[in-house]
């Protein structure tokens, strides 16, 4: 007899599902133990619980190292959404020039403490930092499209070149006629002697 397909969803009995995480945790971190061991693989495993307790497995490697390594390698992603996240708490920059306005117009700039100044200032450093992202990533795809373009430029450019030297070898074969006077045609007259 074999298993019944279970459906992934969450388990609404709790018990139920303390059970399920507590053995699926320890099957995962097994699986984590066997592919360190079969791969000799440096392997860094978390898992928080829905309490929040912290379960952690690492292999070989200390778990600061292997989560060390891991930031240095990707420090561009990780940066990138820390700057998306920043971004969709300070909202678009237009919000941001009326949030300036409002603090900096007028009678308000004698009353505006040094901490509203530094928090604007952050404000503009998210904003300016969204913007260059942004920027830097339509610049990508533009150069990607003009990559494609030229590809297909030289695609085009071969096949009109290819043509070219069909027609000109054509052409040749064309003007390398014999005549009925037993010249060759090719634009300089060469006469074959007459046997009798």
């Amino acid at each position: 007899m074999g298993r019944k397909k279970l459906e992934i969803k969450r388990i609404e009995n709790k018990s139920s599902r303390q059970i399920t995480f507590s053995k699926r945790r320890n099957g995962l971190i097994e699986k984590a133990r066997q592919l360190s061991v079969l791969c000799d693989a440096s392997v860094a495993l978390l898992v928080v619980s829905a309490s929040g307790k912290l379960y952690s497995f690492s292999s070989g490697d200390n778990l600061v190292k292997i989560l060390d390594r891991y930031g240095k390698q990707h420090a561009d992603d990780l940066k990138a959404l820390d700057i998306q996240s920043k971004a969709l708490n300070y909202g678009p920059h237009h919000e941001l020039l009326e949030l300036v306005e409002s603090k900096l117009v007028g009678s308000n700039v004698n009353n505006v403490s040094a901490d509203t100044l530094v928090q604007l200032e952050e404000h503009f450093e998210t904003a300016l930092s969204v913007t260059r992202a942004k920027k830097k990533e339509l610049m990508l795809k533009l150069v990607e499209n003009l990559k494609e373009k030229e590809k297909l430029l030289k695609a085009e450019n071969q096949v009109l070149a290819s043509q070219m030297k069909k027609n000109h070898h054509v052409g040749a074969e064309a003007e390398m006629e014999i005549s009925p006077a037993g010249q060759i045609s090719d634009n300089l007259p060469v006469t074959l002697p007459l046997l009798n």
